[in-house]
């Protein structure tokens, strides 16, 4: 097999990730490119390349996606109304969600204090930013929750132990403010490192029970 030129690969890659509409992962470009290609070697080559330019390559949630270059972010500000905000019971669940998961709607009302309110769940679902991981092996078999891809991209987040820890929320002021009661900030390089998710253990066309847990009533003021 003839071996691939390292700068045409570098050329793919760059084309491939420069069209897409979303971040693309390795098993992705593989796909499209020729066989034998390396992509690691294209990939670096590519980081190297785009490194202190306007444009950069980054790994957002296990992807490769060009992104505006931080310290230009500003360039792309603009005013505008936004459609749908997060209310702060919304903001509280999902901080939960992303430092305990996966957690179940019982253990989420345990730290938050409150009754979790089925609007602010489906809020949640709706956004894309939680799922449904599956039932915990426990009495009950409750339903776990946890973060998504799109909340990894929204946050611009490589791993989930690229959550601010203990020290930077102090740094940045946030832990003294009025935080729900049983609310802690675990270390994130602890966050089920190497942990198996919980399987979705529904049969095909089951339409599962707890369903009904989700009919999007409005969130009470």
């Amino acid at each position: 097999m003839t071996e691939l030129d390292p700068l045409f690969v570098e050329r793919c890659i760059e084309a491939l990730l420069f069209a897409a509409a979303e971040p693309l992962s390795d098993v992705d470009l593989a796909k499209r490119l020729p066989e034998g290609a390396d992509i690691a070697a294209g990939i670096d080559a590519l980081r190297v390349r785009y490194e202190g330019r306007g444009v950069e390559l980054a790994c957002v949630a296990g992807r490769w996606r060009f992104q505006t270059a931080a310290d230009l972010s500003f360039l792309m500000t603009e005013e505008r109304e936004e459609p749908r905000r997060l209310s702060k019971a919304a903001q509280e669940t999902l901080a939960i969600v992303a430092y305990h998961q996966p957690v179940t709607r019982a253990e989420i009302e345990a730290v938050r204090g409150v009754q979790a309110s089925r609007g602010t769940i489906d809020v949640l679902l709706e956004l894309g930013l939680i799922r449904m991981r599956g039932r915990r092996r426990t009495p009950g078999r409750p339903v776990t929750f946890g973060t998504t891809d799109a909340f990894m991209e929204h946050y611009g987040l490589a791993t989930l132990a690229d959550l601010p820890g203990i020290a930077e929320m102090k740094a940045a002021g946030l832990l003294e403010m009025n935080l729900p009661p049983g609310f802690t900030v675990p270390d994130p390089l602890g966050l089920r490192a190497g942990e198996e998710e919980d399987p979705l253990d529904f049969d095909d066309g089951e339409t599962p029970e707890f369903a009904q847990d989700f009919l999007g009533e409005p969130e009470k003021a």
